[in-house]
C-alpha cells in the first residue's frame, strides 16, 4: 500500500490526539493542542483536526503554518462559522473567523460560546 500525504497527516493527527488523552503527556499536550470539529463548507462532511493554540479568556487564536497547503481554515473565511473544540476535557462551541494578513499568514480566532 503506497503512503499518501494526506494518510501521512491522519497518521500524525491521530497520534497527537492519542498523546493529548494519554494520562501524563496528555496534561502538558492539552496546553497547546485542541482538537476542533467542523463542517465542510463544500463536503458537508464533519471533520475532526488537532492544532495548536493560544487562548486569552474566551478567545481562541490558531496561527496556521503553511496555510497555502492546509484546507480547514478556508471554512471561516469571510463572516466565518460554527466551530466546536475539545477543550479542557469537554465540548465547546464557539464562531470562528479566518484572517489573511498582506504578508500571507492565515490566523483564526474562536470566540468561545458562553457554557450553560
Amino acid at each position: 500500500m503506497a503512503l499518501t500525504l494526506g494518510s501521512i497527516t491522519r497518521g500524525v493527527n491521530s497520534a497527537v490526539v492519542a498523546l493529548t488523552e494519554a494520562p501524563v503527556i496528555g496534561t502538558l499536550m492539552r496546553r497547546g493542542f485542541v482538537e476542533l470539529t467542523y463542517v465542510g463548507r463544500r463536503s458537508g462532511r464533519t471533520f475532526k483536526t488537532p492544532v495548536f493554540y493560544s487562548r486569552k479568556g474566551d478567545t481562541i487564536t490558531i496561527g496556521v503554518a503553511m496555510p497555502d497547503s492546509k484546507k480547514w481554515w478556508r471554512n471561516f473565511l469571510g463572516e466565518g462559522g460554527p466551530i466546536s473544540l475539545h477543550l479542557d476535557g469537554a465540548d465547546r462551541g464557539g464562531h470562528a473567523t479566518a484572517r489573511r494578513d498582506d504578508r500571507g499568514r492565515v490566523t483564526v480566532r474562536v470566540l468561545l460560546d458562553q457554557p450553560n
